[in-house]
């Protein structure tokens, strides 16, 4: 079990932390989901012993990442946002490198990076530097776990990546979870919150509800509306300036709004909008999700 108590952190006039605390269970897919600068790496590098927080604390199976961080890092396996392996080395080169640094081999683990490794394979020659984004992923991931790491902790493993292998490695997370490994992984993407087993929804230093996916979308008060029309740029901006609405965020081809006090007064906005001239207008119900939830929040946060 990883217990995360009133974590806070400054960089100079900057509050990275504020105050934040959460628990992962072991075993549990755990997400840390928010935008850039939200204080996710931060957070991360405390909890693998890299990085001092000012104050609060973090214990990983009993263990202290200050005073035990020989043994936290012999027990952590971390893929960091940035691509930190060596590009002049092969594929094969990197991954000897990190089996030998943790005084195992790549045929004692083998089985545990099999179905990641063998992707990448018949490249085990070609220098790192040299491979696509998610060749990249896949060898950062197989180094991360060649010792057998009881949690693995990965930073924004998918940014930058296509959508096919961004679903290709969440895969590879869920079939991690039946060797035993807690996995703590963070990511700006809302989608991914879905597959996790529980998130942190995380902004501007803070933790802003913990719970399942399931459980955070239900904590949505009110109504969702979503509308449509010819116009997107114009449609936000009158919509925002209808009295009655409570807030807009353009959401792919439509626009997420709710009302005052969560009601509906769809009825009252599409007559506003025909008479601002709109064309093409759609206005119905649907029903939240993350995204939604996470809007919300932020907005009684401010």
């Amino acid at each position: 079990m990883i217990q995360i108590r009133n974590l806070i952190k400054h960089f100079d006039d900057v509050e990275a932390l504020r105050n934040v605390s959460f628990e992962v269970e072991e075993g549990e897919l755990f997400g840390v989901i928010g935008p850039d600068g939200a204080g996710k790496t931060t957070l991360f590098r405390i909890v693998i012993s890299l990085l001092l927080a000012d104050s609060g604390s973090v214990s990983l199976w009993g263990l202290d990442p200050v005073k035990d961080y020989r043994e936290i890092r012999k027990m952590v396996g971390y893929m960091p946002g940035r691509f930190s392996l060596y590009e002049d080395l092969s594929i094969e080169e990197n991954l000897e490198f990190f089996a030998s640094v943790f005084g195992t081999s790549i045929e004692e683990n083998y089985h545990l990076i099999k179905e990641i490794y063998q992707q990448i394979e018949p490249y085990k020659t070609r220098p790192a530097g040299k491979l696509s984004g998610g060749m990249k992923q896949k060898l950062a991931l197989s180094c991360a776990l060649i010792h057998k790491p009881k949690l693995l902790v990965l930073d924004e493993p998918t940014t930058g990546v296509d959508a096919v292998s961004r679903s290709e490695f969440w895969e590879m997370l869920k079939r991690l979870k039946s060797y035993g490994i807690t996995i703590l992984v963070s990511t700006p993407y809302m989608d991914e919150a879905s597959l996790c087993d529980r998130v942190a929804l995380m902004q501007d230093g803070r933790i802003l509800d913990v719970a399942t996916p399931k459980e955070i979308v239900k904590g949505f008060e009110g109504k969702l509306f979503g509308v449509g029309g010819a116009d997107m740029y114009r449609l936000i901006s009158d919509c925002r300036s209808f009295e009655g609405v409570a807030s807009v965020f353009p959401f792919g081809e439509q626009l997420h709004v709710t009302f005052q006090g969560g009601g509906d007064e769809s009825g009252a906005l599409m007559a506003y909008l025909q008479q601002q001239n709109h064309s093409g207008l759609s206005i119905s119900p649907i029903i939240p999700n993350i995204e939604d939830r996470f809007m919300a929040l932020m907005s009684q946060k401010q």
